[in-house]
């Protein structure tokens, strides 16, 4: 990494600066702006007047290139910011609050990292200044501000760095131990995102009045983007932010919204609730599978002990219609059947394709119809993966198939990689180049096929639940070997009775079903 003032800067960088009413604060974001080392001709500032009242206008002293926008329709940070960002021109947008005070090379000591990867989201450092103490009127600061004397105004009188940012990056060793939750620490009030990046996220959610820099965060993680801490990106915060003087209110606001977006933060979710963003996206090619093999496969995923995912089976769907068949010999009967059995599934969608990733969900899980993975199995994966920040996770079924785990954000990653001489490569092996990637042959026992007569109804791949299936099937149709015994005979009780005693360690609802078995043997309904 260069030197401050020891390299030749070329990106172009847009300083968006939204702002409400902030007409006493702006003018010092602005005279830091006006200052800084970063070469004119490559920055351009926006500063979005997010409807103040009377309406804001630019004071005197600013950069030579800076244009004033006003909202319409809608409110709030996210917004404003959206709609800077959507007339930035510079190849790199710059988040700046409007009331902050820059030292003289914040923007040179963030454009540093983007000249050196297109993937870099740089996070700032930033100290807030007790505005409790003479402020916000400042005197003669803003004089000194113009004279370049930024960087010494407030060393007497800072109240400390963001702490829990602070504590954050120290135990994760700048982010470099953590590479999962990084995102968290992304702060919109001086961090930097190159444009075409800040897009292809999806931008800004306008929806949200709290919380947009740390849910904009997880985005571009799930793009690939790579965050990193600069703490000679330097600046103030005039006075402390409204999460850290209310946060407690702003926690409890956030996490509703939070918690629909961010399914990293699993501890927030409750079971058997679904989300507007899954944990795991499952693609299921139904190919010329049969009805019985997607609908084992489906219902498998559907009793996992997590909930939280959507399942995409893929197939042309299309090709259905109202056409005169024969009901029983149509050859899109496996098609039509497996529609039927999943209509009502919100959870479950039919597709004809399907997108490069499962952005901006973390996980796309795709496996083979006909098996079904435990109920632990998917997770445990997932926890192999994040354990060692794992990109793929890769497991051989007994038949030869493969199921694959693979994380949204390595793959994007590798993606945005594969450029110049690597426009070639196989994203896999350009994916254990950025994250790694492991083989798990010990789960491929965890997944069951389908039954051989197509029943595929139990999904503890466990010996109780094959005993539980062979009892059952038993006692509806006999046994083949042998006619089967009538209805309370000693034979028959005592066959249940024997497999009951392999299913004493089953879930206990299994058990329940066998007993109840039992029970109508010995005390058969009156005919």
């Amino acid at each position: 990494m260069p030197a401050l003032g020891s390299w030749d800067p070329h990106l172009t960088v847009t300083v968006v600066v939204p702002t409400h009413g902030a007409d006493h604060t702006l003018p010092f974001t602005l005279a830091s702006l006006e200052l800084q080392t970063y070469p004119e001709h490559l920055l351009d500032v926006v500063v979005v007047d997010d409807g103040s009242s009377p309406a804001l206008s630019l004071p005197s002293w600013r950069p030579r290139r800076t244009r004033l926008v006003r909202t319409s329709r809608s409110w709030g940070r996210a917004h404003a910011c959206a709609v800077g960002a959507a007339v930035a021109e510079g190849s790199v947008i710059h988040w700046l609050d409007a009331d902050m005070l820059l030292h003289r090379d914040q923007v040179e000591a963030q454009m540093r990292w983007h000249h050196v990867s297109d993937q870099a989201v740089v996070l700032g450092h930033k100290r807030f200044v007790d505005t409790a103490e003479g402020l916000p009127d400042f005197g003669p600061t803003l004089e000194a501000v113009k004279a370049g004397e930024a960087e010494g105004l407030f060393v007497d009188r800072w109240t400390g760095p963001h702490e829990w940012v602070e504590r954050f990056l120290a135990d994760s060793e700048e982010l470099t131990d953590k590479p999962v939750k990084c995102y968290l620490v992304h702060t919109g009030a001086c961090a930097s995102v190159p444009a075409d990046l800040y897009r292809a996220s999806g931008g800004m959610d306008r929806e949200l009045k709290l919380g947009e820099d740390i849910e904009l965060g997880y985005r571009l993680a799930q793009r690939g983007a790579l965050f990193v801490p600069d703490t000679q990106a330097r600046s103030w915060h005039l006075g402390q932010s409204t999460a850290m003087r209310r946060q407690d209110e702003v926690n409890r606001y956030n996490r509703p919204f939070l918690t629909d977006r961010l399914p990293d933060q699993r501890h927030w979710r409750t079971r058997g609730r679904s989300y507007s963003v899954p944990w795991v996206q499952a693609v299921v090619e139904v190919g010329d599978a049969s009805f019985e093999q997607v609908r084992h496969t489906v219902n498998a995923l559907m009793a996992a002990d997590f909930d939280d995912l959507e399942i995409l089976l893929v197939a042309p769907w299309s090709c259905l219609d109202d056409e005169r068949r024969s009901p029983l010999h149509c050859p899109r009967q496996a098609l039509q059947l497996v529609a039927a059995e999943v209509a009502g599934e919100s959870r479950v969608r039919c597709v004809e394709t399907i997108a490069d990733s499962a952005f901006p969900a973390p996980f796309r899980l795709l496996l083979p119809p006909g098996w079904g993975p435990g109920r632990a199995t998917v997770a445990s994966l997932a926890r192999v993966m994040n354990r060692d920040f794992l990109g793929l996770a890769v497991v051989p079924l007994p038949d030869g198939q493969l199921v694959r785990l693979e994380r949204t954000a390595s793959f994007e990653r590798a993606r945005r990689a594969r450029t110049g001489p690597r426009d070639q490569d196989p994203l896999d092996a350009l994916v254990e180049l950025v994250s790694g990637t492991r083989s798990c042959p010990e789960l491929g026992e965890t997944f069951r096929p389908v039954d051989a007569d197509g029943a595929g109804e139990d999904y503890e791949l466990t010996t109780a639940g094959r005993l539980r299936s062979a009892v059952l099937r038993r006692q509806q149709a006999g046994d083949d070997a042998s006619p089967a015994p009538a209805a309370g005979s000693t034979e028959s009780t005592q066959r249940i009775e024997g497999a009951l005693d392999h299913l004493r360690r089953a879930p206990r609802w299994i058990a329940g079903q066998a007993r109840r078995a039992v029970a109508a043997r010995r005390d058969p309904p009156p005919s």
